[in-house]
């Protein structure tokens, strides 16, 4: 109160609630970018509550996926199995009730990652077909 500013303000706020209340016509599809917008900011803070999830790893955000047009989807779907690890080799054990499988080299759990970027047993073979230093 007092506030010359704050008091020009609240009056032309009163003003404005006596003018007639005029209808627009305003089509739905020039809200869809902010629409999609919010979606992708909620499921991306969903999403950086998942820090432990394998999806996680490989992609950090939400943002609109593009599919690789040259790939069959059945190609995409083994991509996206070995992103994630999930593959016969590596889950069969779980079926079996067999143990969880080792590389005999290094010891340690064997996975589609050690395969791939970290055995040092095969960085001989994986120079020869492909170089990644990451899935």
């Amino acid at each position: 109160m007092g506030i010359l500013g704050n008091e020009k303000a609240d009056a032309a706020a009163k003003l404005a609630l006596s003018l007639p209340v005029i209808r627009m016509k305003l089509p739905a599809t020039g809200m869809y970018p902010r629409i999609t917008k919010l979606i992708f900011d909620e499921w991306q803070e969903v999403w950086n509550c998942c820090a432990g999830n394998k999806l996680h790893a490989i992609r950090l955000t939400v943002c609109d996926y593009k599919q690789k047009t040259c790939l069959s989807r059945r190609d995409t779907v083994l991509l996206n199995r070995l992103h994630i690890g999930h593959t016969r080799l590596m889950h069969s054990f779980l079926l079996s009730g067999d143990d969880l499988p080792e590389c005999g080299t290094c010891q340690c759990p064997l996975t589609v990652k050690h395969i791939l970027v970290e055995c040092v047993d095969l960085k001989d073979v994986r120079n020869k077909h492909f170089v990644a230093s990451s899935i």
